[in-house]
Order: C-alpha cells, then sequence, then structure tokens
C-alpha cells in the first residue's frame, strides 16, 4: 500500500522546513532525530552517516515515522508513515552537499570527515496526514 503527498504540502521539500525522524530501538521504544528531509517524487529521503542510531534501528525494523513543520507556519504540516524500502550507501557527496546548500546555505557538506560512510533511507509513505490548522485570532493556541 502506498500513500500519496498532496502537491500543495510538496514545498516543505524546496524549503528548510526540518523533520523529525521517529525510529523504534530494539526494545520497542521510539527513537526521533531531527533530520534534513528530501522527495525524489516517490520516496521520502533521509540522509545520514553510518554508524548513527537511526541507521542501525532502520536495518532491523524498517518502519519509520517523519513529521514536517512549515517554518512558515507551525500550524501546517505533514505527517508520513511508511517503510524504509532501500538503504543506498553512497559513494559521493552529491546529495548531502545539495542538502547542506538547502539547510545551510553552504555548497559543501561542512561536517564531513575522512573515512564518513554516508546512507541514504527511502522511504515509501504508506499513511501520509497533510494538515493546516487555522487558528482563531482571539485564541490563536485553540484552547
Amino acid at each position: 500500500m502506498s500513500d500519496t503527498i498532496p502537491p500543495e504540502f510538496l514545498d516543505l521539500f524546496k524549503k528548510r522546513a526540518f523533520a523529525h525522524f521517529a525510529t523504534l530501538m530494539a526494545d520497542g521504544t521510539p527513537q526521533i532525530t531531527p533530520v534534513w528531509v528530501d522527495y525524489d517524487g516517490e520516496f521520502v529521503l533521509i540522509n545520514s552517516k553510518v554508524g548513527r542510531t537511526k541507521n542501525a534501528n532502520v536495518s532491523e525494523r524498517p518502519m519509520v515515522a517523519v513529521e514536517i513543520s512549515d517554518p512558515d507556519n507551525p500550524y501546517r504540516y505533514l505527517m508520513i508513515r511508511g517503510r524504509v524500502e532501500e538503504v543506498v550507501t553512497v559513494t559521493d557527496t552529491a546529495h548531502i552537499d545539495a542538502l547542506s546548500l538547502r539547510y545551510l546555505g553552504l555548497a559543501t557538506y561542512p561536517w564531513s570527515n575522512p573515512g564518513d560512510v554516508r546512507q541514504i533511507f527511502k522511504i515509501r509513505p504508506e499513511k501520509v496526514v497533510a494538515q493546516v490548522v487555522v487558528a482563531d485570532p482571539n485564541n490563536p493556541l485553540g484552547h
């Protein structure tokens, strides 16, 4: 089963919108990490250095969730649950450099170290929730 990301929310993958990436630890507890996020039209993409907790979690338990909040309107967000269908070990820096340009304004990812190995998690959206909450100006928190 697959779900689609509404076209009116694709802009979140073009701007400096941070995502929160949830994986499952071996004991079943959630682990969540702020990440840079990308989308190739089919898969949500997360780029991570080998050796991080999320890499180990994904290799054993591929069901994940991603939440992306619009930096221009925190009441607008995208929540995606799915499965990591493929983990691609990358041999070049093109993807992380493109993310660095979007998120940092730097053409080259500044935190690379010699010997670093990076992987891209390809997540197929299985459940997508696209939400915009219209706040009442007299009660902006909705309480």
